[in-house]
């Protein structure tokens, strides 16, 4: 079962870079990831993760990145 987890990035210059570690350190279990910010210039973003791992893991995964500042989650179940 895989498990679908939708970042919003509100200010990603800001917080591309504290993402960006977590998504690191978190990489043995996200199959796919796909990052859309429109033009170059844009603040914001749009990152959809799909994660294989324990439904433990994935919340903590959530919870850390909800927490880099200008982040805003949401976990799909499918």
């Amino acid at each position: 079962m895989s498990d679908i987890l939708i970042l919003s990035l509100e200010k990603r210059k800001n917080s591309a870079l504290k993402v960006q570690k977590i998504l690191t350190e978190s990489g043995c279990f996200i199959k796919t990831r796909i990052g859309l910010h429109g033009d170059g210039c844009n603040d914001r973003g749009l990152i959809i993760l799909e994660l294989s791992a324990p439904a433990k893991e994935i919340k903590a995964v959530a919870s850390k990145l909800a927490k880099a500042g200008g982040v805003k989650t949401k976990l799909v179940k499918i």
